[in-house]
């Protein structure tokens, strides 16, 4: 990171005193900025582009739209503050936002929901704010640059995870076997929101307790609010707390209870339990992805690598999932 440039950037109305990389981030890089802008002391984050990227991730200057959306819907998201779309200055487009308060490691705040046997109001203040997120719908101004709304959410989901992992170029028969049976459980389309898309404990920063900020944004796109419920629900997000079904951080009811509270409908608890297989599916994919960019030589990251080797325990989740489903089809 070149200070000196950034420096001259920002202007003589402000003047960083510290700046550090914050750890995290396989993807995008944050850096924590401590300035003094116009006479007075805070703290801001940059966030900017990793060398690699995933091709589904938006860019930043996309990301910082969605920001802008989500702050003036009263979503919980930083404030943004400023974009950077020359690479000259970092040596890629960038944008600036207010630091929240509180921390958003998973396993930090799974330790600390584990040690207190859950935490029901958090995840139902969690509930809301995924809500106050799914008011936005299509059509939105300056959100041109997503995908437009699908028609079928799941069968349109299908067909994406189809594609991606015949890129990854490795056979992989149960995530196939769970896509198989995606499309044939598919439940009918219903209401099309802005979904985050990775809604999920670690990209949520917490502060004694409450929520202070949903985090990344880079794969918002219009779909089926469930999707986003199944995604926080999943098991793969549960840091080892399988008992705490949302998140990791508390039961499910009070979950769901806190989005219909503030969505004012209930969410199909079959619908959440389909996207939950979609959930596991889909990190699977990027799994194989972000192994196989290691493996073809493209990257050197050792990150990238161990993260293929959480694909057999997500491989067996996938074929509980399907069992669970087709028993739950039979009875319907």
């Amino acid at each position: 990171m070149d200070e000196a440039r950034l420096a001259a950037w920002l202007g003589p109305g402000t003047r960083i005193r510290s700046l550090a990389l914050l750890s995290g981030g396989a993807i995008q890089q944050n850096w924590a900025l401590a300035v003094t802008h116009r006479g007075r002391d805070e703290d801001w984050v940059l966030r900017t582009d990793n060398p690699g990227t995933l091709a589904v991730s938006l860019t930043r200057p996309q990301e910082y739209a969605l920001l802008r959306a989500a702050w003036e819907a009263g979503c919980a998201v930083a404030e943004p503050l400023r974009l950077c779309e020359d690479p000259a200055v970092v040596g890629a487009p960038f944008f600036l936002m207010r630091r929240l308060p509180g921390t958003a490691a998973g396993h930090v705040l799974a330790k600390q929901a584990r040690s207190a046997g859950g935490d029901p109001a958090l995840v139902r203040a969690l509930g809301a704010a995924l809500a106050r997120i799914h008011r936005i719908r299509p059509p939105r101004d300056g959100l041109g640059f997503l995908r437009a709304p699908p028609a079928d959410p799941a069968r349109a989901f299908v067909a994406w995870m189809r594609q991606r992992l015949d890129a990854v170029g490795i056979p992989r028969p149960v995530l196939e076997w769970g896509l198989e049976a995606m499309a044939r459980l598919a439940p009918p389309p219903g209401p099309v929101v802005l979904c985050h898309n990775d809604f999920r404990t670690g990209n949520l920063m917490v502060a004694d307790g409450q929520l202070s900020g949903v985090l990344d944004w880079e794969f918002c796109q219009w779909g089926d609010p469930h999707e986003d419920l199944g995604w926080f629900c999943a098991p793969c997000w549960r840091f080892g707390n399988r008992a705490l079904e949302a998140g990791g951080l508390g039961p499910r009811g009070a979950f769901l209870a806190g989005y219909a509270a503030e969505a004012g409908w209930a969410p199909d608890p079959g619908r959440v339990a389909y996207w939950e297989l979609g959930a596991t599916i889909r990190w699977a994919v990027i799994a194989a992805d972000q192994a196989q960019r290691v493996l073809s030589g493209a990257e050197s990251s050792l990150e990238l690598a161990l993260t293929a080797h959480i694909i057999p325990e997500l491989e067996l989740d996938i074929l509980e999932h399907c069992e669970a489903l087709e028993r739950q089809a039979a009875h319907a």
